[in-house]
């Protein structure tokens, strides 16, 4: 490209529309960030917090899914069952703990995958859960693939604080 050609004022004027767009996008997650995390106090930890950027991964805040290892499912089988427990709890947390999941969101919304070697150690991480108050998600197979019907494969748990969900999980291998 010769030089008049850069000059032409179509070239100017789409990057002078880009620039401006980055910008605008910019000061839009400035505002969000203000609105979401600026204003509200931390439930999870009974402070005020500074304002965190938008999607900054901070490690505040996180879902684990507890996959049941005794089962033996395919890669594919434990992807689907994972991204279903993930989904239902969102669906709840949204509802139950909004503020919660915003601060989720803005922290990145990390998903963690860990193993239990039997339905009683999942079920037993269900409980701890539910007495601290954490969000939780269940998944029951349908029975189409591999699983028998009913079969309790993956247990989400949060999104919630870091400090709280690694009091039932933390002891927990990765999957």
């Amino acid at each position: 490209m010769t030089l008049p050609q850069i000059l032409d004022s179509a070239n100017l004027v789409n990057g002078a529309a880009i620039l401006l767009s980055f910008f605008a996008g910019y000061k839009y997650a400035q505002m969000v960030s203000e609105k979401t995390s600026g204003k509200q106090s931390d439930e999870a930890c009974g402070m005020d917090r500074k304002p965190t950027p938008v999607f900054r991964d901070n490690g505040e805040y996180k879902m684990i899914l507890v996959v049941r290892n005794d089962l033996k499912m395919g890669k594919g089988k434990i992807a689907a069952q994972c991204g279903h427990a993930a989904v239902g709890a969102y669906q709840t947390a949204i509802r139950a703990i909004p503020k919660i999941v915003a601060r989720w969101e803005n922290s990145g919304c990390a998903k963690i995958a860990v193993k239990v070697e039997s339905e009683a150690e999942m079920m037993a991480c269900r409980r701890k859960a539910e007495s601290l108050n954490l969000n939780t998600c269940l998944i029951r197979d349908a029975g189409r693939t591999q699983i028998e019907p009913n079969t309790k494969t993956v247990l989400a748990i949060g999104p919630g604080s870091c400090d709280q969900i690694d009091r039932v999980t933390g002891h927990l291998k990765l999957l």
